[in-house]
Order: structure tokens, then sequence, then C-alpha cells
């Protein structure tokens, strides 16, 4: 365990999951005897915890983190302050995490899917049907990583006329930038089974932090002896970040397309290094 300087009067605390990886920000509440909240605090990448000095006596201390069960512990502060040692906190969910290593998404089991407003009356879907990518699933979970690739030609939204406006320079840009890139490199608990993945957008030749809500479904076998696992995904994108700034007018001022468009992924990825040769 990491050695950690103490403030005089203050209490100090490692925040852990039940197989004692750090949970960075996990918040500490303390209460006085009376249930009044004397201070909060936030534990830094290494799941641990320094509170402001508190006068001597005894406090009850409470201890959240998305994604995890409380917990509850009573301190009592003396001039030296008061360590409360590793606090372990299980997750809330019974799906059990996927195993550490590569996973490589399944584009045939998957779907990479955006939504847009249409004169502001209908919404359009539209589909990438070519797209890849690695998944590296580390421990601690955190600090997991996603690389993504999809084929910006690729979309079809079930109109040739409008696919082939899409492809041009009012919108991707396919023969200039024909591949949109994700890179995402962190992982935070928000609830149960639900995680927000912090990355890079690389779209159009612009390059944007994009974070996804990401929902886990959990693994199971398939029939060619693999592991799979499953993975729903959303964010919302403002086209002008990435330089699609297209504002064709209609009557009464209504723009063709919208301003934000919603992203949606349902992936499945197979453990290993390569897909399954069916």
């Amino acid at each position: 365990m990491q050695e950690h300087d103490r403030r005089e009067g203050a209490l100090t605390a490692d925040i852990r999951t039940t197989d004692r990886w750090p949970i960075p920000h996990a918040v500490v509440t303390i209460t006085d005897l009376q249930g009044r909240q004397v201070t909060r605090a936030e534990a830094n990448g290494d799941g641990h915890v320094t509170t402001d000095p508190l006068p001597h006596g005894s406090y009850t201390v409470i201890i959240t983190a998305a994604g995890h069960t409380p917990a509850a512990r009573a301190a009592t502060i003396t001039p030296s302050g008061a360590a409360l040692g590793v606090v372990s906190l299980p997750r809330v969910s019974g799906t059990p995490l996927p195993p550490a290593g590569t996973w490589v998404i399944d584009p045939v089991h998957s779907s990479v899917e955006a939504t847009a407003r249409h004169l502001g009356i209908a919404s359009v879907k539209g589909r990438f049907t070519e797209f890849g990518g690695r998944i590296q699933i580390a421990r601690p979970i955190e600090e997991s990583s996603v690389h993504a690739t999809i084929a910006a030609e690729s979309i079809e939204t079930g109109n040739k006329m409008r696919d082939d406006h899409l492809r041009t320079p009012d919108f991707l840009d396919v023969v200039r930038h024909p591949t949109i890139e994700y890179h995402g490199n962190r992982l935070t608990a928000t609830g149960d089974d639900a995680w927000a993945l912090s990355g890079e957008l690389t779209m159009n030749g612009v390059r944007r932090p994009v974070r996804l809500d990401l929902r886990y479904s959990g693994t199971g076998d398939d029939q060619f002896g693999g592991v799979r696992a499953g993975f729903h995904a959303t964010t919302e994108l403002r086209r002008e970040d990435f330089a699609i700034s297209y504002h064709q007018l209609v009557r009464l001022g209504v723009a063709a397309v919208g301003a934000t468009i919603r992203v949606e992924l349902n992936i499945e990825a197979v453990r290993g290094e390569e897909l399954p040769q069916l």
C-alpha cells in the first residue's frame, strides 16, 4: 500500500474494490453524532482520501462510489487524526466483469448508428456498415482502453442521393478523410453496470474529446468455443465541433440538418486477438 502523509487532526482512508484495486473519486462524507455533515472529501487517483483537519471527537464516516455498495464506519479523531486504513466497497452489480485481455469487435453482430433531426420535424437514421476495433480490458478495469475505426464512406441511410451527399465535403468529406477513429482510454463507473468511457474522436480531420455513456451486459460462450461480451454505448455530437457546418436553409429559416447527432453503438466483442474463422 502506498504511504501517505497524514495531516494533524485529519482522517485518512484508502478506498478499494473487494479485489484490492483503488476506486478513484470515491467520496467520503463525515457527519457528527447528530447526523450533521461536517466535511466531505474525494479520493485521488490512487483511491486515497485525506480530509481537512477536524475537531477532536467521534464521527460517522460514509464512503460512496458510483457502481459500488456504500459503507459506513465510526471514527474518533484525536490530535494525530484517524486512519481508517483500507475500506473495501463491493460492486453493486452481480454481473462479473469481463476477463482481462484483448477483445475484438465483431462487426457482423454489432451496429453503429447515427440519428439526426431533419427540417426540425423528423429524424433520419443512418448506419455505418464497415467498422472494427479492439478493446483492451485491464485490471483495474478503469484503465481499459478501446481503439475503433469506421469507414466514413460506408454510411447508409436508405436513400442513395442523400448518402452520396453525406460523403461530400458538405458533411463527411470521405475522399480526404476516409476513416473515423475513436481512442477511449479511461473508464469511470457511473452506476450498476454503467460506465463513462472518456476518449477522443477524429472525424472529418478534426479531433475532439468525446465521452461515451456505456452499459455492460455481460459475457457468454459462443458456438465456436469462444467468449463474447456485450456493450451498448451512446453519445451526442455537435456537427460544428467536427467542421460539419452545412446549413442549407428552407422556408421559415429551418435548418435542413439538426445541430446535433445522436450516436448509438451496440457492440459484441470476442475474447482473443482475432475473430473466429467461420
